[in-house]
C-alpha cells in the first residue's frame, strides 16, 4: 500500500497553492494525499478576492474523520486561517503518532491575509508539535523579531524558533538577494542548500508545494535531511519548468520530475 499524507490547508481554486498544491504535490511522490479544508478563498493567478474561514469545530471534526479511518504516516499545515482553528490543530496534533510539517502561511502571494491575529497561539500551541516549521523570510521575521539581512540573520531566527520548541527549522532564503539559499537547523550542524535564483512570475504555491515535498518524503520513511534535501531538488525543478499559466503569479510544474 501507498504511504499516506494529509494536509491541513485552504483552498485555492485555481489550483495553484493551498490543497490543491499539497495533493498534486504528494501524487507527484506517489503518496496517497488527504486534505483537511480550513477556508475556501476566491482567488486566481491575478488576486484574491474573498477569504472565508470554516469554523474550528468542522476542521476538527474533518482531522477525526481522517484519523479514525486512514490515518496519514505524515502532514503538513498551511493556511490555517483564525487562532481558534490554530488552537483545535494544536490540540489534535499533540495525539499524533507521525511528523508534522508546519508551514507558518501568513499572507498570500498577492498579499491577502491567511492567518488573522493567530501569531501568539501558533508560536506558544503549534510550533511546539511541528517535527518541522518552514518560514520564508518575511514569516521568520514576524515569529521572532529578528530582522534577516543575510545568512547569520537566517541562522539566528532559525535557531530563535528552535527555542519555541520545534524539532527542527527550514528557513527559506528566496526572499533575500542573490543565491537562494534555504537553511535547515536542528539536524545537527545546520544543513545549506542552495539553488539557482530563476528570474519569473510564476511562483504561486512555492511554500506549499516545498513543504507537502518534505510531508511526502516524511510519509515514506525518509529521514528528515533526506525529504528536504529531495524536495529542494523538486521545487528548483517545478520553477524552471513552470507552465506560464495565468496573468499573474503563475502555478509551478507540479509534473516535475523526482
Amino acid at each position: 500500500m501507498p504511504a499516506v499524507a494529509l494536509t491541513i490547508a485552504g483552498s485555492d481554486p485555481s489550483g495553484g497553492a493551498g490543497i490543491q498544491a499539497d495533493l498534486k504535490t504528494f501524487h507527484q511522490f506517489g503518496v496517497y494525499g488527504e486534505a483537511v479544508v480550513t477556508l475556501v478563498t476566491a482567488q486566481n493567478t491575478g488576486s484574491v478576492s474573498w477569504v472565508e474561514t470554516l469554523s474550528a469545530d468542522l476542521v476538527g471534526k474533518q482531522i477525526g474523520a481522517v484519523l479514525g479511518d486512514i490515518p496519514p504516516t505524515a502532514a503538513k499545515t498551511g493556511a490555517l486561517g483564525s487562532p481558534a482553528i490554530v488552537e483545535e490543530v494544536a490540540a489534535l496534533a499533540a495525539t499524533f503518532s507521525f511528523p508534522l510539517v508546519v508551514d507558518p502561511v501568513m499572507i498570500s502571494k498577492h498579499g491577502a491575509r491567511l492567518l488573522d491575529d493567530a501569531i501568539h497561539p501558533l508560536k506558544r500551541l503549534l510550533l511546539p508539535r511541528a517535527a518541522l516549521v518552514t518560514p520564508n523570510i518575511p514569516e521568520a521575521e514576524a515569529l521572532t523579531g529578528v530582522i534577516i539581512a543575510n545568512l547569520d540573520g537566517m541562522l539566528a531566527a532559525a535557531h530563535r524558533m528552535l527555542d519555541m520548541g520545534c524539532q527542527a527549522v527550514l528557513l527559506k532564503g528566496g526572499h533575500a538577494p542573490g543565491e537562494a539559499v534555504d537553511v535547515l537547523v536542528g539536524c545537527g550542524e545546520p544543513v545549506f542548500l542552495r539553488g539557482a535564483r530563476v528570474e519569473t512570475r510564476h511562483t504561486h504555491g512555492c511554500g506549499c508545494t516545498y513543504s507537502a515535498a518534505i510531508a511526502a518524503g516524511l510519509a515514506k520513511g525518509q529521514a528528515l535531511v533526506e525529504a528536504v534535501r529531495q524536495a529542494k531538488v523538486f521545487i528548483q525543478r517545478a520553477i524552471e519548468t513552470a507552465p506560464g499559466f495565468g496573468s499573474g503569479h503563475g502555478p509551478l510544474n507540479h509534473f516535475a520530475p523526482l
